[in-house]
């Protein structure tokens, strides 16, 4: 694996491999890397050679009261795990090579990132869209592939792939889980032993709604409330939102007959942890993915 650290020396490898005619796969990254994005490179290998990994703690999506200071950074154990994973490139440059002196330029999804972690985070997608399409032009991948678990963040990409007619196709991959439901995070690590228990309690808010729709249950307000219950019965909780949306507007859902994201944010001691589900309807069943 041949690790990169400079804007210019990424370019030039990305134009050989295109002039040869290869698929770059790209999964871009902050590092603290788990099984979670071990499944996002495997499914890259699948499509695509040469795949790059990016690692890039990216501060101009952290609020000035969040944790970018403390954010995990574990460099060498995840270089060994990509060198296990047989990863082509590692892209890792520094703040400077991606936000030179002078950097005024941003990127701004409207309609999709004001609401949800946008009302939470204000300026969090901002940054997010802002250094994704820098590394897309950096590496120009054929295929970039996201984690469904943050379903925002993949929704606003998208987004912005189709409005800037960009050459990257946008591959959302699926949330990957403990056994217990909780759903693969760098930010895990944060959780003590109790607050790790605690914390299951949105997987099971989301699984609540999964029972309630397979018994029957469309109404919206009922289904919310499901979800509800679970999360106000952990004392240890402090929710942000539980909200279903509509998948293409984010807006809150009126009725399932169009697919949506039930979506929760909360805290955990002082974690703030997210989760999801995809809701589908298919003719009159609904299928829901956790």
């Amino acid at each position: 694996m041949e690790i990169i650290r400079t804007v210019e020396w990424m370019k030039q490898v990305s134009r050989e491999a295109r002039a040869a005619e290869r698929i770059i796969g790209f999964v871009p990254t902050m590092g603290a890397l788990h099984e979670g994005h071990f499944s996002l490179i495997r499914e890259a290998q699948k499509q695509c050679a040469p795949v790059v990994v990016s690692i890039f703690v990216n501060p101009k999506q952290f609020g000035p009261a969040e944790d970018f200071q403390k954010y995990p950074r574990t460099f060498e154990a995840d270089q060994a795990a990509l060198e296990r994973l047989r990863v082509d490139y590692l892209f890792a440059p520094p703040p400077e090579e991606i936000y030179p002196k002078n950097f005024r330029t941003a990127v701004i999804v409207e309609g999709l990132s004001e609401r949800l972690e946008g009302r939470s985070r204000p300026g969090h997608f901002r940054g997010v869209a802002t250094v994704v399409l820098k590394l897309f032009e950096v590496v120009a991948p054929r295929f970039a592939y996201f984690g469904r678990k943050d379903a925002q963040q993949w929704r606003i990409i998208r987004q912005m792939a189709a409005d800037l007619n960009l050459d990257t196709q946008i591959v959302a991959c699926p949330i990957i889980r403990e056994p217990d439901g909780l759903a693969l995070s760098s930010r895990n690590r944060y959780l003590n032993e109790s607050e790790r228990r605690t914390a299951t309690a949105l997987y099971r808010s989301l699984d609540a709604l999964r029972r309630a729709i397979d018994s029957g249950e469309r109404d919206v307000t009922r289904l919310l409330a499901a979800m509800r219950r679970v999360l106000d019965a952990e004392a240890g909780v402090a929710v942000d939102y539980a909200e279903i949306a509509d998948l293409e507007t984010l807006e809150p859902a009126m009725s399932l007959r169009r697919p949506c994201l039930a979506l929760i944010a909360a805290k955990v001691g002082a974690t703030r942890l997210i989760d999801n589900a995809l809701i589908e309807p298919e003719g009159d069943a609904i299928r829901v993915t956790i």
